[in-house]
């Protein structure tokens, strides 16, 4: 995870991200919006309440003030490598989460300190060979019966391939099969996993958007994401 690689793009994210996302009709705001919804709802239909999150990658906090909305009473840490993308993330919701830099290997916390862990479409940025070492490390901080949510772009997708072709900041991505994501996280010793796959229908089609609470399961959406347990 390259600090300087995030730093140069930290300040044009949201315009690159708003035209690389345009055909499918969307905001940005869209997308950091149901991703926080989906989470709330996993964790409320088991009856959990998390005390800590841990934004992991969480960048220029486009998540920040959808999970403070949805855990109002939860304590919330905002994690990346890039001192920029932290700074304007601490600007825009100063009181909102807390704000820490690493290293990029290693979470400066201690062991079972989180309950809940969040990575917003990261881990295609992350070389293959650093995924399972940070896996690990983010079960490590996860307290038993603690969860991890990623979320990541389909790649049998073919919308969401052009738009990742399409922007600047995902020139060096590659795209995880949900597959492989469900094996990597396995190796990092998270067995317990369930598999989502979501957004089926543009905004000019959303009156179908109903559908998707049938089509989960279908691999075909234009993202995914992987509930992973700690047990």
């Amino acid at each position: 995870m390259d600090e300087a690689e995030f730093d140069r793009f930290a300040e044009e994210y949201h315009r690159q991200h708003a035209e690389s996302i345009r055909s499918s009709g969307e905001q940005p705001e869209f997308f950091h919006r149901y991703k926080i919804a989906d989470i709330a709802a996993e964790l409320a239909g088991s009856g959990v309440l998390p005390r800590r999150i841990l934004d992991f990658g969480g960048g220029i906090g486009n998540s920040v003030p959808h999970m403070r909305a949805a855990f109002p009473l939860s304590e919330i840490v905002l994690l990346d490598p890039s001192a920029k993308s932290l700074a304007i993330a601490k600007e825009r919701y100063p009181e909102a989460a807390r704000f820490q830099q690493f290293d990029g290997q290693t979470i400066p916390f201690p062991d079972g300190h989180f309950d809940t862990a969040f990575a917003a479409c990261v881990f295609h940025h992350i070389p293959e060979e650093l995924q399972v070492p940070l896996l690990r490390e983010i079960r490590r901080v996860l307290a038993p019966g603690g969860d991890l949510f990623i979320f990541e772009h389909n790649p049998y997708n073919p919308l969401t391939v052009r738009a990742v072709r399409n922007c600047p900041f995902d020139e060096n991505a590659v795209l995880i099969k949900a597959r492989q994501m469900q094996k990597r996280l396995r190796a990092a010793g998270m067995e317990k996993q369930k598999t989502v796959f979501r957004l089926f229908f543009p905004h000019m089609l959303r009156k179908l958007r109903f559908a998707e609470a049938y089509l989960r399961w279908l691999p075909l959406g234009a993202q995914y994401y992987i509930r992973a347990s700690v047990t």
